[in-house]
């Protein structure tokens, strides 16, 4: 089979420099030698491991695109942006034809959805893509199913600690709060505590000090009335390689799609799983 072609847009991002590397380790992927950038970013190049990575620039990717198209007419496309840039970016694929893995968080995620409903291509679109704690979050969904109301009368605290860089509430916690909410406890996403100083998720949380730059961190506590009960989950990430081993197998899973021809479809990282 021929490697599957990829462009990672949003180096020299932290997130999409791990996902060129995890790719280019990796010998049924070749990574396109360009990146969409933000126009924060002055550099016209990035470099990760071996790979040279000509940044475009905003005002410079139309043209570009264009071009890379002309020689590369199909490839997949990665997005870890920034949370601002997830609808605009968005857009941008579905005009441009490209099909697109999603990881960015933020946005207004049915905006973005429907962007993609309404286009020629497909997306798989998560907020984490981590297979295994998508595979927490699934078993959480169907639990919510299973037993409405399983926990009503239970008070619950969302906590999450990320690397101060993260501008966004985590999506995951948000996404949990759906299943929560089904199981019989009110709770909005505004009451999820987010964490981003290191002094303390290295004193208090425990996260190790070379984690701090990139880790991700989740705790769901949920007391009974009389404060008797009490449950917790907990799932804990130290570094990104986790979610750039997803990553690809969510392109691998869109670039089956695009060979089946389905078009304007948004595929979430449960259907990854289940496909697996």
């Amino acid at each position: 089979m021929d490697a599957i072609k990829i462009m990672v847009n949003g180096l020299p991002g932290s997130m999409a420099s791990n996902v060129v590397q995890h790719a280019l380790k990796d010998a049924r992927f070749e990574v396109l030698p360009y990146s969409l950038t933000g126009p924060e970013i002055t550099a016209t190049r990035c470099d990760v491991a071996h790979q040279a990575i000509t940044l475009i620039h905003p005002d410079k990717k139309s043209e570009a695109i264009a071009g890379i198209k002309n020689d590369t007419p199909l490839f997949v496309s990665i997005d870890f942006s920034h949370p601002s840039a997830v609808n605009p970016n968005a857009e941008f694929y579905c005009h441009n034809g490209l099909a697109f893995v999603m990881g960015t968080t933020g946005g207004d995620r049915p905006l973005l959805e429907e962007t993609v409903r309404a286009s020629g291509i497909s997306a798989v679109i998560a907020p984490n893509m981590a297979k295994q704690i998508v595979g927490f979050q699934a078993m959480m969904a169907d639990a919510s199913e299973v037993f409405p109301n399983l926990f009503e009368g239970y008070t619950l605290e969302i906590k999450e600690s990320h690397q101060k860089g993260k501008a966004d509430t985590s999506g995951t916690a948000k996404a949990m709060v759906n299943y929560f909410n089904a199981l019989g406890m009110p709770f909005s996403e505004r009451d999820i505590s987010k964490e981003r100083d290191p002094e303390i998720q290295q004193k208090v949380w425990g996260i190790p000090q070379r984690f701090l730059a990139g880790h991700g961190y989740h705790t769901y506590t949920l007391v009974s009335q009389d404060q008797t009960v009490t449950f917790q989950f907990s799932h804990n990430v130290n570094g990104r390689d986790v979610y750039a081993q997803g990553t690809l197998d969510a392109v691998i899973y869109l670039h089956q799609k695009i060979a089946q021809d389905i078009r304007g479809k948004v595929f979430s990282m449960i259907d990854v799983l289940k496909d697996a």
